[in-house]
């Protein structure tokens, strides 16, 4: 285990769980050639995997564009660095990326535009007809120490490199927006300082709870549900043309964080966790609840008054945070009332 702030910088490879996963695995442990690669299998195997949402929940595809993001992030262990700049990968990036994108459109659903002024109502709208599952209210009152720990594994996919998938959009954003962008995302790196960063606040969380804050120590175990979690922020993000709907994740965090995070940490002190365990939860309370009006007022309104055809995308980042979110958190209480009754 490594200390808070100090997490290794490469994400660990995982095992493929399938054909597609098993080609990438298998491309990634040579060294990148000038020569091509034969990816005539992929067109096959992805054409014989199931339509729609029905990817979200197949691991091997969750575990081939996990480690396809990860080329482009943190690096992988054991994988030269020059293949994510490899014919090759920008080859498996479009087309896996193409069925993963097509699978959290058809989870978010049609889609109506809205103007900028009209956003406000259609965020309450979209948070109100979504019914989430209460996982925070769960943990303040029924939770375990486990259950956290299981939270905590979970999150991590995001957690560990927090802000950083959002921080891609903003030289593809101009003016107010661009400006909202960076003023978000200077909170969450702590304002130049290293303690403060939220990635290492939540890193002190997991040491906290005798876990590793390892990047990725955690991925190999994780199921396809939480890996689509993760991997539908680094679709978005490592597509241009789809800034809108990092811009509506990011809005999407804001504005369901504060609560939350408040009842997180009174489950936490209630199990008798302290300061060390529960910051980077307190410090999400105060904070999102002003990041939410800036991400709606500074950032995703001007966007709009802007580039008035991005609205869709925006709402599709929006409701793909809130539906994916909930997809785990519905996961989460269900593993851990089924693991209450056999205890």
């Amino acid at each position: 285990m490594t200390a808070a702030g100090q997490t290794p910088t490469r994400c660990p490879m995982l095992e493929p769980r399938g054909p597609l996963s098993l080609i990438v695995w298998r491309m990634l442990r040579e060294r990148p050639t000038t020569s091509g690669v034969d990816l005539t299998d992929v067109a096959h195997v992805l054409s014989a995997k199931p339509a729609g949402r029905a990817l979200l929940d197949d691991l091997d595809l969750q575990r081939a564009w996990f480690i396809i993001g990860e080329l482009d992030g943190r690096g992988v262990c054991g994988v030269d660095d020059r293949w994510n700049d490899h014919p090759a990968v920008a080859s498996l990036r479009l087309d896996i990326g193409d069925a993963l994108e097509a699978a959290i459109r058809d989870r978010v659903g049609a889609m109506d535009p809205c103007t900028a002024e009209e956003l406000p109502a259609r965020v309450r709208r979209e948070l109100d007809g979504i019914a989430a599952p209460a996982l925070s209210s769960y943990l303040r009152c029924e939770g375990t120490a486990a259950d956290y720990r299981d939270l905590l594994r979970h999150r991590s996919l995001y957690h560990l490199r927090e802000a950083d998938p959002h921080t891609i959009a903003i030289p593809r954003l101009t003016g107010r927006a661009k400006a909202a962008l960076v003023e978000i995302q200077s909170d969450e790196y702590g304002g130049g300082r290293e303690e403060d960063m939220h990635a290492t606040l939540f890193a002190r969380s997991m040491n906290s709870l005798g876990l590793s804050s390892d990047y990725g120590a955690y991925a190999e175990t994780l199921p396809a549900v939480t890996l689509a979690w993760s991997n539908t922020l680094s679709l978005f993000a490592s597509r241009r043309r789809l800034r809108a709907a990092v811009v509506g994740h990011l809005l999407a965090l804001e504005c369901t964080s504060s609560i939350p995070n408040k009842r997180y940490a009174e489950g936490l002190r209630r199990l008798g966790f302290g300061d060390e365990a529960t910051r980077f939860f307190d410090e999400h309370v105060e904070a999102d609840a002003v990041h939410e009006q800036i991400a709606l007022y500074d950032m995703s309104m001007p966007l709009l008054e802007s580039e008035p055809d991005l609205s869709v995308d925006l709402l599709t980042g929006f409701r793909a945070a809130v539906l994916l979110d909930a997809d785990v958190a519905g996961h989460l209480i269900a593993h851990w009332k089924v693991t209450a009754v056999h205890e």
